[in-house]
This record gives C-alpha cells, structure tokens and sequence, in this order.
C-alpha cells in the first residue's frame, strides 16, 4: 500500500516536535531544580571567591560593610554578613549598648566594667525601630537592667535581658514579665542540655545603660532579616561551643517552614591574623514555586503548543512535499512520453538542483525521442521509397523489355526479315530509354536518402535561363512554339548546376505538353529577400485535385500526359527534391490558358 510523503513527513515533523516539548518538559520537572540549585550555590560561591578577594584585605567603615553587603544581595539574591572570630557581626557599633555593670560575686574581674552588648543578639531590629513605648521606656540611657548570658573564655555573650527591680528576686527578674518579649530571646542561642550547662553556666549581671545606638536609613536594614540573623546566632552557638567544624569552606541546607536554604560559611583570616568567616544564606523558595507554577501550566502550554506543532508540521511537509509531488507528477508523464510540462524552480538547495535535473532530463529524453521518431519516419520514407523505387523500376522497365523481347523473338524466327534494322532500331531506342531512367531513379534515390548536401554559389538567375532556352532551341522550333521572356538581371544564391537542371526540366515538361504553335512564357518576379521564376505553357490545363500528385515519381496524367509523350516520370519528382534541399519554395497551379510552374530563390545579400 502506497503512503503518501505528505503523511511521513507531517508524523515525522510531529513526532519530532513532541519529542523536543516532551524533553523539555521532563527537563524542566526533573533536572531545572537541580540545575537551578547547583547554578545558585555556583553563583553564591563565585561572589564568595571574589569578596575574599578583592575586599578582604582592608577594613572599612560600618557604612562600607552595609553597602557591601547590599551589593552582595543584589548580585547574588543572597543574605550576607562577616562575622569575627567569635561568631558576631562585625562592625556593629550602629546597633548596640553599653552597660556599666554593678559588683557581682560571680565574677569579680568586670565588676564595675564598662560592657557593650549588641542589641541584634537580644531583639529584633523591628521592635527597636518601631513606636515601643516599652522600649523607650526601658532601652535608654540610665535605666537599670538585669542580663543574662554564657562565659567563654572570659568573655560574656548575652542571651537575654530584662529590667532590674531591687525589690525582685533575681529569678523573678528573668522569668516574669519584666523580661523583653519572649521573641527576643534566641531559640537555639546556645546550646540547651545537662552537659552543656554543666560546662557553661549562665551567668547574671546587673547593671546601668550608658548608651544607646540604633540605625537609621538604609542600615536598618542589615538587621531587618530574622531568619538570617538566627541562623547567624545558631553558628555562633556552634562555634563557641566546639561544633564548628575546621574546614575552610561549608555548605549546608536548611528548612523552614517549609522552604528550603543553602547556608555558606567561609573561613578566612583578616589583616590581624585572627581568623574571620564569611556567612551566606540564600533561599530556594523561587525555583519551587516556579516549578510548581511551570507544572499548574504546563496543561495549557501543551494544548497550545501541540497545536502550533500540527499546524506548523502540516504546512511544512506540505511546504517541503510540494516539489516532491510535482516531481512524480511530472515524472509520471515522462513515463507516458508527455514531456509538455517543467518543474518551477523556487529554491537553490538540493531540490532545486534535482528539479532542475529533472527539467534538463525531460528537455533531453524528448529531444532523443522527437530524433528517433524523426529517424523512424525517415526509415519507414525509406523503406516506402524503396518499395516504390522497387514498383516503379518494375512497371518501368516491364514494358521497354517486352519490346526488346518481342523483337528478339522476332529477330530469332525470322532472321532474315525486311524489318530487321526496325526492330534493331526499336530495341536500341528502349535501351536508351531504360538508360535514362537508371540515371533518373539513382539521381532521385541519392536526393531522397538524405545524405546528400547542396554546394550553394552566387549566379546571376536570367542568364541561367537565357542559357537554358538556348539548349532547348531545337525542341521549341521542333514544335513551332514562341518563346517569351520577362526577365529581371538578379544575382541568385543556389547550386547553379541543380537549379539549370530544373529549369530544363520545367521546360521540357512545357514543350512536350504545350500544343505547337502556341506559347511558352518565361518571367521572374523580384521582391525584397527573393525572385520567383515562373514558366507558363499554354495548352491543356491540369485537373485541380491532381496538382499536388504531379511531384509523384512515375505519376503522368491520364489523357494528353502519358508515356507515349516521351520522359520517364521522374523530372518533377527530381525537381521537387532539388528545390527542397534549397529550401525554396515551389509549386504549379492552372491559369487561364494552360499550367504556371513556378519557384523562388534567395537573393544575394549586397
């Protein structure tokens, strides 16, 4: 069963089309978030690089590490801070307080010491920047508190505070509603468990504020993000307790509600030799939701695309078949030898080329067939010349042999005959006459077969003829018949010994038809290219539908035009060839007082 290219190609287009949708499809479900993530992390990892590079060997001002880290942000989509040896961030002068402490038991050494505490460890910036009247009433200059935090090696971290109420106890100060809000408090600050309050017991400080700084403008908001600040707090917590491990670079993930982060940690020394690390944490909430969005959509993204690959898959296998359809069209009326049609050629690629071929092709196999008919013709012309040459020389030469066999039977019986010399006379006159059409019928088999090519020369035609009517003088006077000319001195281009040979030929023709006493009229008519000679007898004219046969070889008319009147039927025959191998023009028709014969012949070109 024949399927048909237009229907492979649009399944193949098709099929094609919905393989690419449906490898981008799983793409993108499987291998975009993953690919998203490890872009990220490469990202972030890259701005890492070039930070520690490039900013790390000198210190800056607190505004310098506010507009590094924004631009952090803004390169990468990432939260970042540097953090000094104990975890903290650093330069945070603009956000935090100072506590003169009062004297303590605990530790006698910062009795009396002046303490900075950082406000980011204890609350949230929001609070601090908002209308708090608790705030304001109890964060400011002269107001007593009491601070909780952890010793580590001899050094205080502050994890909570509180007010100070002298007539309070110490317990009730830190777990009543005199505490800030109990988000302030960092959950995990520091580690929780038997072991770890064992080896770092919370320590309690009373003390006095001395001062207070808080940000404004733009460096509010390094400390706007809690999640990040917890996290920072977290490694903190790590880091003092001995959970830090000593690597040089750390990737880890983390969840919260629900949403997954990538937190980086470089460890880095600054320009005192202490050591410093680089905290980054960047989320990945956009590739889920993205995802989800890209998987809620893709319903409609594969109706509409499925119909634009239909639509575009049947114009362009109808688009790239077209030619091809013309191709087997055409070819397939190659094959019935209809070479009428031409494939259009449209384009300059591969199809055009065999189109073009095919073009080409059609062109050449009809030019050998229109020459093979052209042979066959001329073959079976041939083989009918034959034929008739073969009838003709049969019907011809039957009866000049029946002659001379009549006289031979006779000359035999009676040898002695008074009429010998009659029938030797007889039998000579029919061998000329069989001489002469041998000569006529090789000379019109030789015009006939083709091969024979006319040598063309210059010549002036009246003088032909004048010279043409001197040869026939005798025939003329013969049957007392008057010649007239009308001729016109032109030079002629034709094979001059061919053309006297049909102008005697006419003339011959003329005189044997023409009644004695009449006349022969011999005329030329110049025009602009070509002159027509015309030969006219006066006499019997010519029966209309036996004018074309004339040209016949052996064909006489009946009556006054038979073989009793001399030639052998084939002057005309032999002229007609000539003058086809002129490419002249040529003919006979009736006038009204006998037959015009008649043919032109180019000039000479000046």
């Amino acid at each position: 069963m024949r399927t048909s290219i237009v229907r492979k190609l649009f399944l193949l287009t098709t099929g094609l089309c919905l393989s690419v949708i449906a490898s981008i499809f799983i793409g993108q479900t499987v291998f975009f978030e993953q690919y998203y993530v490890h872009q990220k992390v490469e990202t972030v990892k890259e701005a890492l690089q070039s930070y520690r590079q490039n900013e790390l060997t000198h210190d800056g001002a607190s505004q310098d590490e506010v507009r590094k880290e924004q631009e952090f942000y803004q390169k990468t989509n990432a939260w970042f801070a540097r953090l000094d040896d104990r975890g903290q961030l650093k330069y945070t002068d603009d956000f935090q307080m100072e506590v003169r402490l009062e004297d303590s038991d605990i530790i006698p050494a910062l009795s009396g010491k002046s303490l900075v505490v950082p406000l980011y460890t204890v609350m949230d910036v929001e609070d601090v920047s908002s209308d708090n009247p608790f705030l304001d009433t109890y964060v400011k200059a002269g107001q007593q508190i009491a601070m909780e935090g952890i010793m580590f090696d001899n050094h205080w971290f502050a994890q909570r505070i509180g007010r100070s109420v002298s007539n309070l106890r110490e317990e009730d100060q830190l777990e009543n509603q005199q505490l800030v809000k109990k988000e302030y408090e960092v959950v995990p600050r520091f580690k929780s468990g038997t072991e770890y309050h064992e080896r770092y017991p919370s320590v309690l400080f009373r003390g006095t504020i001395t001062q207070v700084r808080k940000p404004q403008g733009a460096d509010v908001s390094r400390y706007m993000n809690r999640l990040f600040l917890e996290r920072v707090k977290a490694f903190q917590a790590d880091l003092l307790y001995g959970d830090v491990v000593e690597q040089t670079s750390t990737i880890t993930d983390y969840q919260e509600n629900n949403i997954d982060y990538k937190i980086f940690v470089e460890r880095v020394t600054d320009q005192s030799g202490k050591p410093a690390y680089l905290f980054a944490m960047t989320s990945l909430q956009p590739v889920n939701e993205a995802a989800e969005i890209m998987r809620s959509y893709y319903g409609y993204i594969i109706a509409g695309t499925l119909l634009l690959v239909l639509l575009a898959s049947f114009y362009y296998s109808r688009r790239i078949a077209a030619p091809l359809l013309l191709m087997d069209d055409m070819t397939q009326k190659m094959a019935k030898l209809d070479f009428s049609e031409k494939i259009p050629i449209k384009t300059e690629d591969e199809i055009g080329s065999l189109s073009r071929n095919i073009n080409r092709l059609s062109d050449m196999l009809h030019a050998h067939i229109v020459r093979l008919e052209q042979d066959i013709e001329k073959e079976k012309r041939l083989e009918q010349t034959r034929k008739e040459f073969i009838a003709g020389v049969s019907h011809e030469l039957k009866t000049p042999l029946s002659i001379m066999e009549s006289c031979l039977y006779i000359l035999k019986d009676k040898a002695d005959s008074p009429k010998r010399d009659y029938y030797f006379a007889a039998m000579e006159d029919e061998v000329q006459k069989m001489n002469l059409l041998v000569t006529d019928m090789l000379e019109l088999a030789k015009y006939e077969s083709g091969t024979y090519r006319m040598q063309m020369d210059s010549f002036r035609i009246d003088v032909l003829l004048e010279k043409s009517c001197v040869k026939l003088a005798p025939d003329l006077a013969g049957k007392q018949l008057q010649l007239h000319h009308r001729l016109v001195p032109v030079e002629v281009i034709a094979n001059q010994h061919r053309i006297e040979q049909v102008i005697v030929n006419f003339l011959t023709n003329a005189i044997r038809y023409t009644p004695e006493q009449e006349d022969i009229v011999i005329s030329t008519v110049e025009g602009e290219d070509t002159v027509k000679i015309c030969i006219e007898n006066k006499g019997v004219q010519i029966p209309a539908e036996q004018l074309e046969k004339i040209w016949d070889r052996f064909y006489r008319v009946e009556h006054s035009r038979n073989r009793s009147t001399g030639g052998t039927g084939l002057g005309l025959a032999i002229s007609k060839q000539i003058l086809e191998l002129h490419g002249a023009d040529y003919g006979a028709m009736n006038t009204d007082e006998g037959v015009l014969f008649y043919f032109e012949l180019k000039k000479t070109k000046v």
